[in-house]
């Protein structure tokens, strides 16, 4: 077996696991904008700085959900879905210089990263349409964000394949449903009426590369990938990423 960069980073985190044990979760928030264009559905993508969690990795405007986030609901206490529309408008601003109307966010999916995870960001996912007046210029402040590009969904898997641009599993399985739409009120609308996804991620090593289980699939709980039975899990290696959903 050929060691790419997948098997490298999980190698590293379980090293590191192993020797300072399980980080917090650190709320978080991203959004994923869309736009129209003339091939169809496109997404804003930006690159982190090499230097920060995630580095390299193309991902989605978002981050840790600040204290000045906080919105308070009608009981008084923290909303906590609000708040993270609050964040994940925030953080479209300072990424992207993007203007989002938190009334326009669609939650559709909530991602919890494995133990191993070095920085384990609890994420909320919402998608939004380009705002009215916005050209979709992006400007970007070249310090956590290094490059920006518009990029379709099924473009932005196939760079990953050919070994052009580096995804996190919570974004391939994004880009991967988006994929299923060509226009931006179809994906909203088809987001809008699912019942958002909560996703729990389980990591193990096989020979095949690296594996990502969530719920339902038969060698989730134990982290064991060669359990027999059902399968909701990615298989991560150089020349591609494979998603296998199955019932037996």
């Amino acid at each position: 077996m050929t060691e790419h960069i997948d098997d490298r980073r999980y190698e590293v985190w379980a090293r590191r696991h192993d020797e300072h044990g399980t980080t917090e979760l650190i709320p978080a928030a991203t959004v994923i904008v869309l736009r129209d264009a003339d091939d169809g559905l496109e997404v804003l993508m930006l690159r982190r700085n090499s230097k920060i969690a995630f580095g390299g990795m193309w991902v989605f405007p978002g981050g840790r959900i600040d204290e000045a986030d906080t919105v308070t609901g009608t009981n008084g206490e923290p909303d906590e879905l609000a708040t993270a529309s609050a964040a994940a408008v925030r953080e479209a601003a300072e990424e992207a210089d993007l203007t989002v109307d938190p009334e326009s966010l669609v939650w559709f999916s909530y991602w919890v990263p494995p133990p191993i995870t070095p920085k384990r960001f609890s994420t909320f996912f919402f998608a939004t349409r380009l705002a009215p007046g916005e050209a979709g210029e992006v400007s970007i402040d070249d310090g956590e964000i290094t490059e920006h590009e518009w990029m379709s969904p099924a473009s932005a898997l196939n760079r990953r394949d050919l070994g052009e641009i580096e995804l996190a599993p919570p974004t391939w399985m994004t880009l991967h449903l988006l994929a299923t739409w060509n226009t931006t009120d179809a994906a909203l609308t088809a987001l809008d009426d699912m019942t958002p996804v909560f996703y729990e991620t389980h990591m193990a090593r096989t020979d095949n590369g690296v594996v990502a289980m969530w719920a339902g699939d038969a060698g989730y709980e134990a982290e064991d990938p060669s359990i027999q039975g059902p399968r909701h899990r990615l298989t991560m290696n150089a020349g591609s990423y494979h998603l296998d959903r199955s019932d037996s």
